[in-house]
């Protein structure tokens, strides 16, 4: 399972608007076999890419606005080349599609960008928080909704299904097979039902983990929004934890 961690950059970004290169150095010094692009912060594509080849250092996908997806596909569509990824994501909404008639127009504007790659070897996928499971439309969540079509991949981030009541290995299994890349996140296990390192938290990751790698799961792909420290350690801590783990499943 080693290959398949990605350290999620947005986790990273505060970091990464000072030093972008030593960023990375330092995650593949620590074990990171990739990274998940969350913006470049104004530095090129390019220099960025040819950074991660010299480290060795693979994509799991790219977080991409739906505007961007929708409107500046031909350039995604070059990043992802540069990066070698085959995944783009759809990573949040704004409050005001967050209701059905927002959720329609989303899901319209995913199929058709998933139609403009038809036939490539481009994904579009959508990763949730915990506000699409607030919205029921056709008698399924929001985010059923929006993934019922399988022209739009899943991108399943366990803190959120946590977050929203749901559990996450129920929840996923309903995604076997279109799911490249899930997110990996824990939640403390106080009131505050908040970020937490992996395996720190409430989430039993031992069979999330057996179920994605017998599911299709390309990439495990570790996101921590907030963190009590520096976020570099936080990953640190997550990868220990995951190699630790996967000794034993």
């Amino acid at each position: 399972m080693k290959q398949r961690l990605a350290a999620q950059l947005y986790t990273v970004r505060n970091e990464l608007k000072k030093d972008f290169e030593a960023v990375l150095r330092e995650l593949a010094q620590m074990g990171w076999a990739a990274v998940q692009i969350d913006g470049l912060h104004g530095n090129p594509a390019r220099d960025i890419a040819a950074v991660m080849n010299e480290l060795g250092l693979k994509t799991a996908g790219m977080h991409v606005g739906l505007p961007r997806m929708r409107d500046d596909l031909d350039n995604v569509l070059e990043e992802a080349r540069l990066f070698g990824t085959k995944d783009f994501i759809c990573h949040s909404l704004p409050d005001g599609l967050q209701n059905p008639e927002g959720y329609a127009s989303v899901k319209r504007d995913l199929l058709a960008v998933a139609e403009r790659v038809k036939g490539t070897e481009f994904r579009v996928g959508y990763h949730n928080h915990d506000f699409e499971f607030h919205t029921t439309i056709d008698g399924k969540f929001a985010l059923e909704y929006l993934l019922d079509d399988p022209a739009i991949y899943a991108e399943i981030d366990t803190y959120w299904v946590k977050k929203a009541g749901q559990d996450p290995l129920s929840f996923i299994r309903g995604y076997a097979n279109r799911m490249p890349i899930l997110h990996l996140k824990d939640m403390t296990a106080d009131d505050r039902q908040y970020f937490a390192e992996i395996g720190s938290g409430v989430i039993d990751f031992a069979p999330i983990l057996r179920w994605g790698l017998a599911s299709g799961v390309e990439w495990f792909a570790v996101e921590q929004d907030y963190c009590p420290g520096s976020p570099l350690d936080s990953l640190a801590a997550s990868l220990e934890y995951l190699l630790k783990l996967d000794e034993t499943l």
